[in-house]
């Protein structure tokens, strides 16, 4: 009567919210972003070979030294990876850097550094079997193989310097392994997908999309580890692997962070144990 609404039905109706438009992705910065992020590690693998060739380890001979050049290598890595979210300007989300799960990401962690550790020691069993049982190699070229192949991780720490001082011995387990590594790789890893997902959303935007933008990323890591050797870098291919599924599953770089410096720390610990019982070794037997 009169215009003025006299009951619930005269009432106009309530429009449901309408979600916030999604903000457009700026594919030129985007792709810098992703260019500054990939040659960046291209960059540290073929450096890294190359310097392998003609000088000792990366990582130097003393505590001091070690701390000088990881801080170098972080510094550097900060510059590249600080440049490549300034121009994306990527967020949190973006990068899957919350810190999700209260104090779990830390046993998480442990327990994906056993289960990777698991899964190459399962491949490296399997390919053997594989190349035993079809006679493409005996169990002394196999064992030759391994030999001439086996990581040379004194090209990056000093393993003698290891056993012999405390100081480097830690220094390696901790700054090194949890930092060097395991911080940096992930963020850059994380970096790597995001930029994938945000370019082109319809390949890498599912789960399935985002497995497959893993396993280019395991490739381009494990190429980075070439300056250890091929097994290094197909085992390196494996972690990252491994490390990349993590991420995924669980939307957060943490427990991937946590699993890849326990996995380096329990890797390089036993190395000067192992030097000890390799001392002296013969292709033919000890």
């Amino acid at each position: 009567m009169n215009g003025i609404p006299t009951g619930p039905s005269d009432l106009p109706p309530v429009l449901p919210p309408q979600p916030a438009p999604a903000d457009p992705v700026n594919r030129r910065r985007w792709w810098i972003h992703l260019v500054l992020i990939t040659t960046y590690i291209l960059a540290v693998g073929i450096i890294g070979k190359v310097r392998g060739e003609t000088h000792g380890p990366a990582l130097s001979h003393t505590p001091r030294g070690l701390l000088i050049v990881s801080g170098v290598e972080l510094a550097i890595f900060g510059l590249v990876f600080g440049l490549a979210i300034l121009v994306s300007r990527a967020s949190r989300d973006d990068l899957w850097l919350h810190w999700r799960g209260g104090f779990w990401p830390v046993p998480l962690g442990i327990g994906y550094s056993i289960a990777i550790r698991l899964m190459i020691f399962t491949v490296v069993i399997a390919v053997s079997l594989g190349l035993l049982a079809t006679q493409m190699m005996t169990p002394q070229t196999l064992r030759e193989f391994f030999y001439d192949n086996r990581p040379t991780v004194e090209a990056i720490v000093d393993v003698s310097a290891m056993r012999q001082d405390p100081v480097y011995f830690w220094l390696v387990l901790t700054v090194v392994s949890f930092g060097v590594a395991g911080l940096r790789e992930e963020l850059w890893r994380s970096a790597f997908l995001g930029g994938l997902r945000k370019l082109w959303p319809q390949y890498f935007g599912t789960r399935t999309g985002q497995v497959i933008a893993v396993l280019i990323a395991s490739m381009i890591f494990g190429f980075a580890h070439l300056r250890m050797g091929l097994l290094a870098a197909v085992m390196a291919g494996l972690i990252g692997l491994g490390l990349g599924l993590v991420m995924v599953w669980h939307r957060s770089i943490w427990p991937a962070v946590v699993a890849h410096g326990m996995f380096d720390a329990t890797s390089l610990a036993g190395l000067p144990w192992l030097a000890e019982r390799l001392h002296g070794f013969q292709i033919n037997g000890p």
